[in-house]
């Protein structure tokens, strides 16, 4: 999924936890199930950044040779302004686009 182009809020903001359980009929497991997406998409994310934050990445050990390159720092500021990978997973939720099992409740 394209995380840039997330509708998810910027700031926080107050949750009816009633909308949570409406899909689970569980609070704590609709809390656990976005938890979960929360981790994958900040792995994703880590992972996307480091790769591009690599090119940049000098393989000399000269400690004096410190000078700031204008891309990484646009890279970076850029991935401080998305949201968060919690607020994601809340809005990917609550729009029913996670996918999630129970085995033991399939199992029955």
């Amino acid at each position: 999924m394209d995380f840039k182009k997330t509708n998810a809020d910027q700031s926080i903001a107050t949750r009816d936890i009633r909308r949570f359980d409406g899909v689970t009929g569980n609070i704590y497991e609709a809390v656990a199930i976005m938890s979960k997406r929360a981790n994958q998409i900040s792995s994703e994310i880590k992972e996307e950044l480091s790769g591009k934050l690599q090119e940049f990445s000098s393989h000399t050990d000269n400690l004096e040779e410190v000078f700031e390159n204008r891309e990484q720092i646009e890279i970076s500021k850029h991935y401080e302004k998305m949201p968060k990978p919690s607020l994601i997973s809340i809005q990917e939720f609550l729009e029913d686009k996670v996918y999630y099992r129970n085995p033991s409740k399939t199992a029955e």
